[in-house]
């Protein structure tokens, strides 16, 4: 009865996230605002219909080859912390935490304000319809979706968890809902849009850099269960199994439905859309006409929901591994959640909320998100020479990782080409963590600095009530 007890009232992240709640957070990351924004950018950069599908599969593709680098990683590797636990592993401290600085400035607030943006022009679209939404009305429901999101991971696990198991459904509908009557046009002989479509004098090869950026930040989200490795019920199966029916759905999704879209819509239509599922539902299917936009949103919801649950644990490995302040690796006493990782996103997504703008933004921190990505892969073959002699449960053909390093450091350093002015600012912020490592991680700080972290974390961990994680030994 005592062992019990111990058991109950021990303060740990507990392994809750089952195959289905795993699958359930790959699609619910993936299947977000992506589809119904990104055909916008992959369009305008790849020039014409047919090349923009092809895209789209490619981006399809590579995201298989990183999936599957990742689910090796993730059986190599036992701690949870995704990008940056494995960049820790295999390439050292420096470049762990200056992935850590991009995504706590720039990648994850942007992505997040990206999301949440989306979330709030679909959610007000069919109230202003045909006339676009205010965009201060935007912004206002955005943050407030955003901070719904933020209020349940703060307060459980499970229950974030199985929100992002029902929105996950909600998605999938959504994409049914769009495909169904794309198709049936389809059936009916609607074949215009697609006249020309691979004319090689609309093709900007400059620019699809970026094509392939709106084209991966549609799939992005096939890594989250490297997040959470440590709260996986058996990983070494349920990582490699989630990642792969998770992938190839979302793929065979996503292009039934940009045919769907291009059925519908022709190229100027796309391009001038705002809200292209609301321009489909209104070419196509005006019966949905105010269905189709809140379940896109309720999907945005979910996307936020699923970044918040994952990002969160990002902060808290770093911080268990000296590499962030210690009060972002303590949990709350009683919800067992790590509340202060998860709020400390508040403000900057708040900020870039305010002030950003969709494909700005996703063009901003793209550039950091797949340098550090080609750099976790690069790592996983760096580990494999390091530790020949570890059997992993998952093993994938060397080529697969060789080939998304290759590609994701060949797109980063296209792009800046791309849009130099969104890149650089991105490259900044990377080398911006230079001189933060050497003054903070890589020289001791004094021990007049150290008394001031230590008592400032114990009044907020006095606040918080949050505890330092037990190590589980059972």
């Amino acid at each position: 009865m005592g062992k019990d007890k111990k058991k109950e009232e021990a303060v740990f992240l507990r392994k809750k996230i089952t195959l289905l709640r795993a699958f359930s957070l790959l699609i619910g990351s993936m299947v977000g605002s992506g589809i119904f924004i990104s055909p916008k950018g992959v369009l305008k950069n790849s020039g014409t219909v047919g090349f923009s599908l092809v895209v789209w599969f490619a981006c399809g593709l590579l995201s298989m080859f990183g999936a599957l680098c990742y689910a090796e990683l993730g059986t190599r590797i036992t701690k949870s912390g995704g990008h940056y636990i494995y960049i820790l592993e295999t390439l050292g401290p420096l470049p762990s935490f200056l992935f850590l600085w991009a995504e706590f400035f720039a990648i994850r607030p942007a992505n997040s304000a990206v999301v949440s943006l989306a979330f709030g022009r679909y959610l007000l679209e069919p109230f202003f319809a045909p006339c676009a939404a205010p965009v201060p009305a935007v912004k206002l429901v955005s943050l407030l979706g955003y901070y719904a999101v933020l209020t349940l991971n703060s307060w459980s696990v499970s229950w974030s968890a199985r929100l992002q198991t029902a929105l996950s459904i909600v998605k999938l509908l959504a994409l049914v809902l769009i495909i169904v009557p794309g198709m049936m046009l389809l059936a009916q002989g609607h074949t215009e849009n697609f006249q020309d479509a691979f004319d090689k004098q609309l093709l900007v090869p400059d620019k699809l850099p970026l094509a392939f950026y709106a084209g991966m930040f549609a799939y992005s989200g096939w890594f989250q269960t490297s997040f959470v490795r440590e709260e996986l019920v058996r990983p070494e199966r349920n990582i490699p199994l989630a990642v792969i029916v998770s992938v190839i759905t979302v793929i065979v999704g996503y292009m039934l439905t940009n045919v769907s879209y291009y059925t519908a819509l022709g190229t100027q239509d796309v391009l001038a859309s705002p809200a292209v599922a609301v321009s489909f539902v209104q070419r196509a299917c005006r019966s949905l006409i105010s269905v189709v936009p809140v379940l896109v949103a309720l999907s945005c919801f979910g996307t936020m929901n699923g970044g918040i649950l994952t990002f969160s644990r990002t902060l808290f490995v770093a911080s268990r591994e000296g590499q962030w302040p210690p009060l972002f690796s303590m949990i709350h006493i009683r919800r067992h959640t790590p509340l202060p990782a998860v709020m400390l996103m508040f403000p900057l997504v708040t900020t870039m909320v305010c002030i950003g703008d969709i494909y700005h933004l996703m063009n901003f921190f793209s550039f950091s998100r797949w340098l550090f990505i080609g750099l976790a892969t690069l790592g996983l073959i760096v580990h494999r020479c390091r530790h020949p002699e570890l059997q992993s449960p998952f093993k994938v053909p060397l080529f697969i990782p060789v080939s998304f390093t290759i590609i994701c450091l060949f797109t980063v350093a296209m792009s800046f080409y791309s849009d130099p002015v969104n890149i650089s600012i991105g490259c900044t912020m990377v080398l911006s963590g230079f001189p933060v490592y050497y003054l903070v991680i890589h020289r001791q700080m004094s021990n007049r600095c150290r008394s001031l972290l230590y008592y400032v974390t114990q009044k907020l961990q006095l606040l918080l009530e949050v505890v330092q994680q037990e190590i589980k030994t059972y």
